[in-house]
């Protein structure tokens, strides 16, 4: 029989590096702090509401756009930011964030476009680009002295060029932690409204920010409303990241136009879970706050230790990560130490270096995630101050 062939545009997408490290973690039996879910449940009353689902006849195919009253309440959580969306054409329910934005390029790109990309970025958006058939222009964050990474609105407005039709942006952002300011999504909607492009924006993390950090969505800034694709998911906000439910709020238009390539993808899923969902964002958003303020906690218990071992640690702002330069202990290519630490040590994290089309410019970075129990957290330190 002849052998099935890849398609050469995802033949880079084959295996990923969590894969890898799990496998690796699981046969050293080491702690995993390279995969960014919690080990503890979300809301009680959320998983009643499940509960109740499941056995109260919500087993079938759920309507496409998704269940009335998970789109209604994603309309009134929308709300709180003062942007109103129409439940019933402006709202499509997904299977979680990471297919919002996979149907989101295919639907709304075409081959020869281009994509803006912020490096280092979440691994699935490089594939997505690719299923879509766009081209990727990548453009990196900045190191800033006092260890945040922010926008170089310079070299973004670089970038632009007249293939471009879509900039993805992620925010709290994943891998670095950072969370972009209002001066930079100022510019960055400025950047969009001057070439006419649309903006796909992750905002999984949008509950969970630090400090004095503040999730600003960029659909808010003038001239965003009718260019902005709105992404976010219950999975980060509630602790049920296998649930795999998420959203697209939009114009009428481009919503119609992401539902046409997600109904051929997933056509629909997580009947039962969607009314628990709905329940969570109007009643368990309380239970959100806690967890945001453990997490910020969990942030300054890992950093510390960290820290202790020896690492120098970036600043984290928003989402589950904490990045280390791995330099201070000897290291050049935090790929090397990673590799290494689950047998030598017994814990996993990531190279930030994999999430990046400039490999050698982060190379020195290791990411590491909080969200965990403190004594994992605690064990894990504990295991890691060996390097010293």
């Amino acid at each position: 029989m002849r052998e099935p062939a890849l398609v050469p545009r995802l033949q880079p997408f084959t295996s990923t590096i969590f894969a890898q490290m799990t496998a690796l973690a699981v046969k050293h039996e080491a702690i995993n702090l390279g995969q960014g879910f919690p080990d503890t449940d979300g809301p009680a009353g959320m998983l009643d509401a499940a509960k109740d689902a499941l056995y109260g006849g919500a087993n079938q195919y759920p309507p496409g756009p998704g269940r009335p009253e998970l789109r209604a309440a994603i309309a009134r959580h929308r709300s709180r930011y003062g942007t109103e969306y129409d439940p019933d054409t402006e709202i499509l329910v997904t299977a979680g964030a990471t297919e919002a934005i996979t149907a989101s390029l295919i639907a709304l790109t075409q081959p020869g476009d281009e994509v803006i990309v912020i490096e280092p970025y979440y691994d699935s958006y490089a594939a997505a680009v690719a299923m879509a058939g766009a081209e990727r222009r990548v453009v990196g964050l900045v190191e800033g002295p006092d260890g945040r990474f922010g926008l170089d609105v310079g070299a973004l407005r670089a970038a632009v060029t007249p293939r471009t039709r879509a900039i993805l942006i992620n925010s709290p952002h994943n891998p670095t932690g950072t969370v972009f300011t209002r001066a930079e999504l100022a510019a960055l909607a400025a950047l969009c409204v001057e070439h006419d492009l649309i903006a796909i924006t992750d905002e999984v993390y949008e509950h969970l920010v630090f400090d004095d950090a503040e999730h600003i969505p960029l659909v808010t800034l003038p001239g965003m409303r009718s260019r902005t694709v709105s992404i976010s998911s219950a999975g980060k906000s509630f602790n049920c990241t296998g649930w795999k439910i998420g959203w697209v709020c939009s114009t009428p238009e481009l919503v119609a136009a992401v539902k046409a390539a997600k109904q051929f993808i997933t056509f629909v899923s997580g009947g039962p879970l969607q009314p628990a969902v709905a329940h969570a964002l109007d009643h368990e958003l309380p239970w959100v706050d806690g967890l945001r303020d453990s997490l910020q906690d969990k942030r300054d218990r890992l950093a510390a230790g960290l820290a202790d071992a020896g690492f120098a640690v970036r600043r984290t702002a928003g989402t589950y990560f904490i990045c280390v330069d791995v330099q201070p202990l000897g290291f050049t290519d935090a790929a090397e130490l990673a590799w290494e630490l689950p047998g030598r040590v017994g814990v996993a994290a990531v190279p930030v270096k994999v999430f990046t089309d400039h490999p050698d410019e982060w190379k020195h970075l290791l990411r590491f995630a909080f969200c965990k129990r403190n004594e994992v957290i605690d064990e894990a330190i504990t295991r890691l101050r060996k390097l010293g």
